[in-house]
C-alpha cells in the first residue's frame, strides 16, 4: 500500500467522525431548544449532552442561533444549486417552481442525515414563536430573497437595480413558501412529502401571472416600436 493510499482513508475517517460531532451537537441543541425553550438553553447543556466540551462546540458554531438554523441553511443551499441548474430557456417562476420540487425530492435524505424530519418540524415550530429567532429568520429570508433576485436578473440579462421584474417575482415566490412552510408547520403530516405537496399546489396558483417569459416579451416590444 502506498503512502498516498493509507492517508486518504485516515483523512476520510477524520471527516466522517467530525460530522457525526456536528451532528450529534445539532440534534442535542434543537431537541433542547425544542423541549425546554431557546433562550432557556445554554451552550453549556449542549455539549454536557454530547460529552464534548465548548471549544468543540464553537469548532463547527459561531452560536446558538447558527445551530437553530442550520438545517434551514442546508434547504436553502439546496435550492440555490438547483436554481443555478435549470435550463437558461426556462421562465423565471418556471425556473423557481421546478428548482424548488427538485429540491425537495432529494432534501428529505438531506435533512435525516443529521436530524429526523420530526424534529425538523418542531425546531421551525420553535423559531416562529421565538421573538429573536422569528427576526433573525426574516432578516434572513431578506438576504435570501436578494440573492435569489440577482440569480435570476443575471439568468434574464437584466439589472436588477434598475428592473423591477426579478424582485416582484421572488418576492410572490418567497411569500408562497413561507404560507406553505407555515402550513406544514401547524399539520399533522411532518413528511417532507407533505411539504412538497403543498408547496406544489399554492405555487402552481401563481403560474398564470408570473410563468411568462420576460425575454420573448422584450424582443416582442422592441420589434413592436421598429415598426
Amino acid at each position: 500500500m502506498t503512502d498516498g493510499q493509507a492517508v486518504e482513508p485516515r483523512a476520510g475517517l477524520r471527516e466522517r467522525k467530525k460530522q457525526r460531532t456536528r451532528d450529534a451537537l445539532l440534534r442535542a441543541a434543537l431537541e433542547l431548544f425544542t423541549t425546554q425553550g431557546y433562550e432557556r438553553t445554554t451552550v453549556d447543556e449542549i455539549v454536557d449532552a454530547v460529552e464534548v466540551s465548548q471549544r468543540t462546540f464553537f469548532r463547527y458554531f459561531a452560536n446558538k442561533e447558527e445551530t437553530a438554523f442550520a438545517v434551514q441553511e442546508v434547504v436553502e443551499s439546496r435550492f440555490i444549486e438547483e436554481l443555478r441548474r435549470r435550463p437558461a430557456g426556462e421562465a423565471p417562476f418556471e425556473a423557481m417552481r421546478r428548482a424548488v420540487l427538485c429540491a425537495w425530492n432529494s432534501i428529505g435524505e438531506a435533512i435525516e442525515e443529521a436530524v429526523t424530519v420530526d424534529l425538523h418540524m418542531r425546531t421551525y415550530q420553535m423559531i416562529e414563536s421565538t421573538p429573536s429567532l422569528l427576526a433573525a429568520h426574516m432578516r434572513r429570508g431578506i438576504a435570501l430573497e436578494d440573492e435569489i433576485a440577482r440569480l435570476i436578473a443575471e439568468r434574464e440579462g437584466l439589472d436588477v437595480e434598475r428592473d423591477p421584474r426579478p424582485r416582484v417575482a421572488v418576492a410572490a415566490f418567497s411569500g408562497v413558501m413561507r404560507v406553505t412552510g407555515q402550513l406544514w408547520g401547524q399539520g399533522l403530516d411532518p413528511s417532507v412529502e407533505a411539504l412538497r405537496d403543498l408547496t406544489e399546489e399554492y405555487l402552481d396558483q401563481l403560474v398564470p401571472a408570473l410563468a411568462q417569459d420576460w425575454r420573448h416579451e422584450s424582443r416582442d416590444a422592441r420589434q413592436e416600436s421598429q415598426d
